[in-house]
């Protein structure tokens, strides 16, 4: 009786060690909530036919030093990562709009589902006669970030918020986001569709 309860304490610690093994890495990072990124509009299943992304809206990683290297154009959304490649998907230009005010001060806020020691938090946007049903390249994007956050290398909270202006623009845009850790040569995307 003894051997069978030990080795079915054995068969559970094993199982539960595989788990925890596995599953390590799709704790994932984090994604965009405010505006509401594209990755999360499809992990509350706002938006259906995902894919992947639907278990993973913290997962989109990819190289970091954007707009100069990282994801290749028309990958911008997914990080470059196949796996993710649903968000990439202009949908026609149907993906959801958070709506925004032009000019006006806006809290951006991350949700991180694992930290990582932060070089900056960038957020681009794109420019006036951008179109929506069209796969996002850097010629779409306006050359600078609106905003930058520096973070010297620091580990941020689970929550991270941080205020900054809008540019002045109207209708449909795209704002990517990005996180560049400081100690790895990876950052992590998201993309939120925004009207003004």
């Amino acid at each position: 009786m003894r051997r069978k309860i030990s080795s079915a304490l054995l068969g559970l610690g094993i199982a539960a060690v595989s788990v925890l093994a596995t599953t390590s890495s799709a704790q994932g990072h984090g994604y965009v909530d405010s505006p509401i990124s594209r990755q999360q509009l499809c992990g509350k299943g706002t938006v259906t036919g995902c894919g992947q992304i639907v278990w993973e809206p913290q997962s989109v990683e990819g190289p970091k030093g954007f707009p100069g290297s990282g994801p290749a154009d028309g990958a911008i959304c997914s990080g470059g990562n196949g796996r993710f490649s649903e968000l990439d998907n202009p949908r026609g230009g149907a993906w959801p709009a958070t709506q925004l005010s032009s000019g006006q001060s806006h809290t951006f806020t991350w949700r991180l589902t694992a930290r990582h020691n932060t070089a900056d938090f960038r957020y681009y946007i794109t420019k006036d006669g951008y179109d929506p049903t069209k796969r996002l390249t850097r010629a779409d994007l306006e050359p600078q970030p609106f905003l930058t956050v520096p973070f010297g290398g620091v580990q941020p909270n689970e929550t991270v918020s941080h205020s900054g202006t809008l540019p002045r623009k109207s209708g449909k845009h795209l704002i990517v986001g990005v996180w560049s850790v400081s100690n790895t040569g990876n950052a992590f995307y998201a993309c939120s569709d925004v009207r003004f």
